[in-house]
């Protein structure tokens, strides 16, 4: 699902379905953070960190705990650079080398529509007028749930960057559907406040893709160097 959004350089691993989503071993640090948590939250907890750590095989690098950094924002080998995320019945985690990319974000959401009333405190009225248009386009898609995707993607990528906080207002973001029977497309947001610099540059746009599919939403960014 996400593994398909992505540039080739990026590893992704990902486990689709309940039955595939167990419990698996963690470290003595990993441990720590979940020790009072939830067997839900203990599962995919778990189970993300397992396709972090399958991720980390494929690059050539031993696996190892992945903890919790500031604003939870996971921390990753030296070298390297990633993205999780978890939703019911589903986990990925995409890893690159640091001298490949600069950053990555990626979310996945269940295929439905937001609850009532968060719309209004993560869509900028600009997005919401563009969001009518699309449903008429596309119907089988929720798009408020994909733009809400497409804002914590943006996020995951913006923050290793910066080491701060991007409110939902703070980017516009546009989804362009392409042509075919399965809803896909491409993203862009534009950044409402001054932008990471990358490479001497500062950055005012971030770009990724988005798809749909087996129940799910999902969309990824990546941030490439200049």
């Amino acid at each position: 699902m996400i593994e398909e959004l992505l540039p080739d350089s990026v590893v992704v691993v990902e486990m689709l379905g309940d039955e595939t989503i167990r419990e698996a071993p963690l470290y003595p640090e990993e441990e720590a953070i979940v020790a009072r948590a939830v067997p839900k939250r203990r599962r995919e907890f778990a189970a993300v960190r397992a396709c972090a750590r399958s991720a980390m095989e494929k690059l050539g690098v031993p696996p190892q705990p992945v903890v919790s950094g500031e604003r939870g924002a996971p921390r990753w080998p030296d070298g390297l650079i990633g993205s999780m995320t978890h939703c019911e019945g589903y986990c990925s985690a995409a890893l690159a080398r640091a001298a490949d990319l600069a950053s990555i974000g990626i979310d996945a959401e269940p295929q439905g529509p937001l609850p009532e009333g968060v719309g209004e405190s993560v869509l900028l009225p600009s997005e919401q007028e563009r969001l009518g248009r699309l449903a008429a386009e596309r119907p089988e898609v929720h798009w408020d749930r994909l733009l809400f995707s497409a804002k914590e993607s943006v996020y995951k990528a913006w923050f290793p960057l910066t080491g701060k906080w991007l409110d939902f207002m703070e980017a516009d973001i546009e989804l362009f559907p392409e042509p075919g029977e399965r809803p896909r497309g491409t993203l862009r947001a534009r950044l409402l406040v001054p932008g990471p610099t990358v490479g001497g540059r500062q950055l005012e746009v971030f770009e990724g893709r988005w798809g749909a599919g087996y129940g799910m939403l999902a969309s990824a960014v990546v941030v490439p160097h200049p």
